[in-house]
């Protein structure tokens, strides 16, 4: 066991730029705030900008490549990445400390010590003075196994080869939904009828009791811009929960402009403020999704939301937004392929980071011999057993 604050050569978090968020540009060097940080994942949606003066001024906070950046305040402490290279020159701001390795430690080990300390991190954020924080004293104390350099390569080469595997994945999903909504956008000089022409809202409600961990869906398991789902945190304690079934669209109402949205694969149950789409038609599924996925819907229903801290979206507005009344077999059938395709990807993904989790204490513990462990089928055969 060693100290953290050891073998880093750097551990401290941002600043508030000059001007707080009006200093933000549309362009410029990028400043990492805390919604771009997931767990071993950087999400650059959202990203903000400095110009060269704003972002000189917190030089001292410049992002190195291999750097890892972890969450110190608020709901998603705790949280650690590796910034990709492409996106350096960053600064990071107040929410975000950089915890920078030594010689003595390999970047990605480093961050899989701290995903694996996650829940000793989080008890320590809420313990303190500032509830849900982590300070420089708290990180640079905590204590992490240190086995050889060799060793730590040896893991680290693992877990790179497993994340490797998600990013294609991740990648190969924008493509395809890049593909789904071109093809939508194919359609908009004929906008002859409404979603209510091809649509409904389903209103098919059951008792909370029938909720399900692995297929609930509420308004915060749903990610932004388009992300799809991923599985939520808790499920609900009272009152009435909606059914859907494979092939809906399912979007967050809540603060539409986040653009929360999922083609459900298979059944489940969701939360009251997730609206249920499906198709009058089964087969027209497919197309329904991508005229829902397109910007232009999104921005139609901000015209008609409610509220101005959380707005909602007009459900009797939204169903009046123009699309075209189909579209042909040929782009049916692509777009049936497509999105089958990144629900594929998606399950395979789930699969890759549950075989990440459950090795990471195993390799990190010694308990599994990482030199023994055949990377060419660590990522194929082996998902089957997940």
């Amino acid at each position: 066991m060693t100290r953290l604050g050891d073998v880093c050569e750097k551990i401290g978090s941002g600043a508030t730029p000059r001007g707080g968020k009006e200093a933000y540009k549309d362009a410029g060097i990028p400043i990492i705030r805390s919604q771009n940080i997931h767990d071993w994942v950087f999400q650059p949606d959202g990203l903000a900008f400095l110009d060269d003066e704003q972002a000189e001024s917190l030089s001292n906070v410049e992002v190195r490549s291999n750097d890892v950046l972890l969450n110190i305040t608020g709901d998603s402490v705790a949280r650690a990445c590796i910034v990709p290279s492409e996106r350096i020159p960053a600064r990071v701001n107040q929410h975000v400390a950089i915890v920078r390795a030594g010689k003595e430690i390999n970047p990605t080990y480093l961050l899989a010590s701290l995903q694996s300390k996650k829940t000793t991190l989080l008890s320590l954020a809420s313990s303190g003075a500032t509830r849900n924080a982590l300070t420089k004293r708290m990180i640079e104390n905590l204590d992490i196994d240190l086995p050889s350099r060799e060793m730590q390569d040896s893991i680290a080469q693992v877990l790179d080869s497993i994340q490797y595997k998600i990013t294609l994945n991740n990648r190969l999903n924008d493509y395809l939904a890049d593909l789904c909504e071109t093809i939508a956008g194919k359609y908009c000089n004929d906008r002859n009828s409404c979603l209510r022409d091809i649509c409904y809202q389903v209103t098919d409600h059951v008792d909370y009791g029938n909720a399900n961990h692995e297929t609930y869906v509420s308004t915060e398991s749903l990610m932004q811009n388009k992300g799809g789902r991923q599985l939520a945190s808790s499920l609900p304690t009272a009152g009435k929960i909606t059914r859907y079934k494979a092939g809906d669209t399912l979007i967050s109402n809540i603060r539409p402009y986040f653009k929360k949205i999922w083609y459900a694969p298979f059944e489940g149950t969701c939360s009251g403020d997730v609206i249920v789409f499906r198709a009058n038609d089964p087969s027209n599924a497919p197309y329904l999704h991508a005229c829902l996925r397109q910007d232009s819907f999104f921005d139609y229903v901000m015209q008609g939301a409610k509220g101005t801290k959380m707005p909602r979206g007009d459900k009797k507005q939204m169903m009046e937004f123009k699309v075209a009344s189909s579209c042909s077999t040929k782009d049916l059938i692509l777009l049936d392929s497509a999105i089958k395709q990144r629900s594929d990807n998606d399950s395979e993904t789930v699969k890759l980071q549950a075989l990440r989790d459950t090795l990471l204490p195993k390799l990190m513990s010694g308990e599994i011999d990482v030199s023994k462990v055949d990377l060419t089928q660590l990522t194929n055969n082996h998902l089957s057993d997940c």
